[in-house]
């Protein structure tokens, strides 16, 4: 999202957002008066970005129900109350008498205290500039729902999406047939959740290459490999079981990263689940007393993840692992070839025809599957 705050060196409003390898800083409006109003303005127009931003990350596409007083419905009714946003800044409804407001929206209702809040200021120029930045704030949502990540709409990079677009997945599948382990535009210029989609449908090509190879299980072709954290691993192992019995990349990443942005916002998705988790470190516990008694363990010394994955950032820590697995698929793959050179000291090692022999048939993998991405 765009975040905005006062420059009081230049007195300007300034907004920025994230484009995954810094933020870019655009002046709103100069010679804002120096007032604390100015200030809430910043922070009610953050929060109106926010709560904007938030009808993309939470699409009503995305919501298991959709009758009336729905998840789905009520998604919808703020993606739809866009159209009101401008006319709340220019004419915002101010209660009378002290009166209480209620609105049907988080949309409206932030946009109508970001309008109170101009009023109060009383500069019309203030007010044409940010209605100006907010009309080009809107926009860049509604594109970034095309799947068009250009200009103001990169931000969208930065952000865990309950959905992808077909044309992202579709860009990011292009990207990693460059870059099979990976390049700095999977992280700059596609959507985290579509290129988590497209990277495990990479890591399941890598995996079936590397176990061929090495006559190793599809799980061992990463867990051979050494300080991969133990979330990480689990987020992988999830993904590799779920293909491996059949889902698409679509349906073995999407119900990880919206656990995890259920999680972000206090609810536990999945209660099945959450059990699992807790008859395994029930079981763990149980066992360590047994083997340590000495040490004294109990419950409240267990750290028990609720997801594998950052429910600040999921999409963007699952692309990561993805992309982590893939690279270590290559090592175990490198270190397996090499052994026989290893065995015989006059005789070179071929690590980059290894590496080209790896992506080369990973390559073709993906092809194979390519119908399962897309």
């Amino acid at each position: 999202m765009t975040r905005f705050a006062v420059d009081h060196t230049r007195h300007a409003l300034i907004a920025t957002w994230g484009t995954g390898i810094g933020d870019i800083a655009t002046t709103v409006a100069e010679q804002v008066p120096s007032s604390p109003d100015v200030l809430r303005l910043a922070t009610s127009l953050t929060e109106l970005s926010h709560a904007c931003w938030r009808c993309y990350t939470h699409p009503s596409s995305a919501a298991d129900q959709h009758g009336p007083n729905s998840v789905g419905w009520q998604r919808q009714a703020e993606r739809d109350a866009f159209a009101a946003v401008i006319p709340a800044l220019m004419a915002p409804i101010r209660p009378a008498n002290g009166a209480l407001t209620l609105y049907s929206t988080r949309v409206e209702e932030v946009a109508h205290r970001v309008g109170r809040t101009l009023h109060t200021i009383n500069q019309a120029r203030l007010a044409s500039c940010v209605a100006t930045d907010v009309t080009a704030e809107l926009a860049a949502i509604e594109n970034a729902e095309l799947g068009d990540l250009a200009a103001r709409a990169q931000q969208a990079v930065m952000l865990s999406r309950e959905d992808a677009s077909p044309l992202q997945v579709a860009q990011a599948d292009s990207l990693l047939h460059q870059h099979p382990f990976g390049t700095e535009s999977l992280f700059t210029k596609i959507d985290p959740t579509a290129a988590a989609i497209a990277a495990a449908h990479w890591l399941y090509a890598a995996t079936t290459v590397s176990a061929r190879h090495t006559g190793l299980h599809p799980m061992q072709t990463i867990s051979e490999v050494d300080n991969i954290k133990a979330p990480a691993q689990e987020s992988l192992t999830e993904v590799i079981s779920a293909m491996g019995g059949g889902a698409s990349p679509r349906h073995a990443v999407m119900p990880m990263i919206r656990n995890a942005l259920h999680v972000a916002e206090g609810h536990l998705y999945g209660v099945t689940e959450a059990k699992n988790r807790i008859g395994v470190a029930e079981e763990l516990i149980a066992q360590a007393r047994t083997d340590h008694p000495e040490l004294g363990l109990g419950p409240s010394t267990v750290y028990l993840p609720i997801t594998p994955l950052n429910p600040a950032r999921p999409a963007l820590d699952l692309l990561e692992n993805l992309l982590y697995g893939i690279r270590s698929c290559w090592l175990t793959f490198a270190q397996h070839a090499d052994a026989p050179a290893r065995r015989e000291p006059n005789r070179p090692r071929r690590s980059h025809r290894h590496t080209e022999v790896f992506l080369s048939e990973v390559r073709k993998r993906a092809a194979l599957d390519r119908s399962q991405l897309l």
